[in-house]
């Protein structure tokens, strides 16, 4: 499987304080990342359960998956989140035991599980979602929008592959902002970015101002697109080995 479907939290090379203020995300409320995912998920639904028997076995950008692959990978993260055997499987084993459910099935799968998980995140309070997840280094809100960030990456491998249209809303500048995050605890950078149609987001103090389509960053910055686009290298790539 590419390493792009895969996804492995930074955690701060050097971890201080001053390091994981800086990389928390200020842009988005509790209420926005919440609402986000959970809209995203539902997004995801009626995505994966619209297709045909033909998209269903359709072949994405991440190497050796179908479009139901990416489904199963996605729909049996949250099944895990909500287990609390969050890295008990890979990614290729939850799409492995996944990919034989027909779309509407896996659909309906998916709805019932972040209708769970919805319930779960609003019976947190905010100290409990700024606390740990369970996983190493990664706090609820982190996790959630990680969950976001993939749901919303993992998405749009579907529409490339399928010649649909890509989300360019809501979703797009959270995963964008998230990214810059898991670079900046990566050490990335020093890197203003300037993107279309968003605030600028600095990674660190200075350095080069990278301009663009904010949708091309997001693939570059997630190893499905060539850095050099915007004048860099695989370092950008948060899922180097």
């Amino acid at each position: 499987m590419h390493t792009v479907c895969t996804y492995r939290p930074f955690v701060c090379i050097a971890p201080s304080t001053a390091c994981l203020e800086e990389a928390r995300n200020v842009e988005l409320s509790r209420t926005d990342v919440t609402n986000g995912l959970l809209g995203g998920y539902e997004s995801f639904a009626r995505l994966i359960g619209g297709l045909t028997p033909e998209g269903w076995r359709t072949r994405t950008r991440c190497t050796g998956w179908e479009a139901r692959d990416v489904a199963g990978h996605v729909v049996g993260q949250l099944d895990d989140v909500l287990a609390g055997t969050v890295g008990g499987r890979t990614p290729d084993e939850q799409a492995e035991q996944l990919r034989y459910q027909d779309p509407a099935t896996l659909a309906d799968r998916l709805r019932g599980a972040a209708a769970g998980f919805g319930e779960l995140l609003g019976a947190l309070d905010d100290g409990a979602w700024a606390g740990p997840s369970g996983v190493p280094d990664v706090t609820i809100d982190q996790g959630v929008r990680a969950l976001w960030f993939d749901t919303y990456v993992h998405a749009d491998d579907i529409h490339a592959a399928l010649g649909l249209p890509s989300d360019r809303g809501e979703a797009l500048r959270a995963s964008v902002v998230h990214l810059r995050d898991l670079l900046l605890r990566g050490g990335w950078g020093p890197a203003r970015l300037a993107l279309d149609g968003m605030p600028e987001l600095d990674v660190g103090d200075g350095g080069p101002v990278l301009r663009g389509d904010p949708l091309r960053f997001l693939l570059v910055g997630t190893g499905r697109a060539d850095p050099a686009e915007f004048g860099l290298d695989e370092s950008v790539n948060i899922y180097r080995p």
